[in-house]
């Protein structure tokens, strides 16, 4: 019987697609003279991407345990593990309004994807479109 290789989905796949949407998110960002309704939408797409992040670790690092790769498998967990927080932060920035401390704070985010490398940018408006609207709809309410 031969070996089967899943080709398809798979976590690790998923969280280098959000990594690359984080990246190049904090570099159009950067590029933009001010913070302005698209802004919030790129923002917006960067807590989803953060969180996107965050919730393929644990299935990662299940695949380690399995193979008693303890070890790697808490190495994943930590080196991710602030995503979660930096999504919270992000969003909660986001419902506050508060535009100045939410452009400071995605600063400190820029050389967690310093590593990204970004010959050309592949994500477009239509990535974050409504993003912000969306986010503000969400039930989670304001900290």
């Amino acid at each position: 019987m031969s070996r089967v290789i899943q080709t398809g989905d798979t976590p690790a796949k998923r969280r280098r697609m959000h990594i690359r949407s984080c990246a190049e998110v904090l570099r159009l960002m950067a590029q933009r003279p001010e913070f302005d309704d698209e802004s919030r939408d790129m923002a917006a797409f960067m807590a989803h991407s953060l969180r996107g992040i965050y919730e393929t670790i644990d299935e990662s690092a299940a695949a380690w345990d399995e193979k008693n790769y303890w070890k790697k498998a808490e190495a994943l967990r930590h080196k991710w593990r602030w995503t979660l927080a930096a999504a919270d932060e992000v969003e909660n920035h986001l419902r506050n309004a508060s535009w100045y401390e939410l452009s400071h704070y995605l600063v400190t985010l820029i050389p967690r994807f310093s590593d990204v490398k970004i010959s050309a940018v592949t994500r477009d408006a239509d990535w974050w479109c409504g993003a912000y609207r969306s986010l503000l709809k969400s039930s989670k309410p304001v900290a």
